[in-house]
């Protein structure tokens, strides 16, 4: 049995310059960990494959195409490929999500 814990986790170098550390990764599917500390945000990007985002902690707010929605810990959020989405912390807290991507991406997110 492999198990990870999430705060002994790699963090990655990314192009939104925030803590991702990747939790899973086989060819089927993805799963990241992303904190945004308070004031971060995710830059705007395209996804080429469906993801779902669970909020393990904080408030964070979650931008799908034209809807824009505040979440809290323990919510599914559902983004469908090549929808352009993004997060932001604007509260004062730490805001941890995990991300899942399926099935796992074989071409590069876009940055918009």
């Amino acid at each position: 049995m492999q198990t990870i814990k999430v705060a002994e986790a790699a963090a990655l170098k990314n192009p939104h310059k925030v803590k991702v550390s990747k939790l899973y990764d086989t060819e089927h599917a993805q799963a990241m960990h992303i904190t945004l500390e308070p004031g971060e945000s995710l830059k705007k990007h395209i996804t080429p494959v469906d993801v779902f985002f669970y909020v393990l902690e904080g408030t964070g707010v979650v931008e799908i195409g034209e809807e824009r929605k505040e979440v809290g810990p323990d919510t599914l959020i559902n983004s469908p490929a090549k929808i352009p989405h993004c997060w932001y912390n604007e509260s004062d807290k730490v805001f941890r999500v995990l991300v899942v991507k399926v099935p796992r991406p074989t071409e590069s997110t876009k940055l918009l």
